[in-house]
């Protein structure tokens, strides 16, 4: 029996997947990038899923791309480089970002290169006491991909992005929730519960409303005020057309808990 790359498993309208190369600490091949964004793309269209969870099997979450596949080095037409970024990795990225569903990056171990950017570009970041991030491309002589550079600053401004690419140190979960790249730090034996737990009160939010407020978010950074107001506008006039909005006014009104079914 073939062992599969990506497992991936639906329950309580949580799609749950999990990177299964635990020899190679989940590092990612171009097969399992192409299943990750399928099935992103699928949460995105399926009613059943309103939350996703992404974590790694074994003693790593994800230690980048797996380049042993990749060959020798040879002559590159101009281009080629370029291109394969972006058909892959920065596919894989946009593919979180663009998620209408909440995603959740549950760190296990060792996250590193793309691996990090994967666990970065997710809504939510819980890592285990034993996770490590590492910016690890410098120690090659490369430079960040998979939205690295994109990411990184939005999320902890441009020094100390400088800092962890420059000379690519491992950090520590404790210290990458303090710069604020993680949201929670967790014990390694809680961190599966404490993501589905997340996952679950998150799929029983009302989850158009969560998908409005995640590209809100995502866009203003890259928006001035006047273009994030009439955004927001218009979030706020498709979203009060959804049946979870209509069900929290009412449930406002009649002074009870509201019960959002997702749509």
């Amino acid at each position: 029996m073939t062992r599969s790359a990506v497992l991936h498993t639906t329950g309580d309208h949580v799609l749950s997947l999990t990177l299964n190369r635990p020899e190679s600490l989940n590092a990612l091949t171009p097969g399992q990038r192409e299943e990750i964004i399928r099935l992103l793309a699928e949460a995105s269209a399926t009613a059943e899923v309103r939350a996703v969870v992404i974590t790694g099997s074994g003693r790593g979450f994800c230690a980048g791309a797996d380049l042993r596949g990749a060959g020798p080095a040879g002559e590159r037409v101009t281009g080629d480089v370029a291109r394969t970024l972006r058909t892959g990795a920065q596919r894989l990225i946009t593919a979180v970002l663009d998620c209408e569903k909440p995603v959740i990056a549950a760190v296990n171990g060792t996250a590193a290169g793309l691996g990090a950017h994967l666990a970065f570009a997710c809504d939510l970041v819980l890592a285990a006491e034993s996770a490590r991030f590492i910016e690890v491309f410098v120690r090659r002589g490369l430079v960040p991909d998979g939205g690295g550079a994109y990411l990184l600053p939005r999320l902890i401004g441009p020094q100390r992005a400088k800092e962890l690419m420059f000379f690519g140190d491992a950090l520590t979960a404790p210290d990458a929730e303090r710069l604020g790249l993680v949201n929670r730090v967790v014990r390694d034996e809680e961190l599966a519960e404490t993501a589905r737990a997340w996952a679950e009160r998150l799929a029983s939010g009302p989850t158009r409303a969560l998908a409005l407020a995640k590209q809100l978010v995502n866009a203003s950074l890259d928006t001035d005020r006047t273009a994030a107001f009439a955004a927001e506008a218009a979030a706020q006039e498709i979203n009060m057309t959804t049946a979870d909005a209509r069900e929290g006014v009412r449930s406002f009104v009649e002074r009870r808990g509201a019960e959002f079914e997702g749509r």
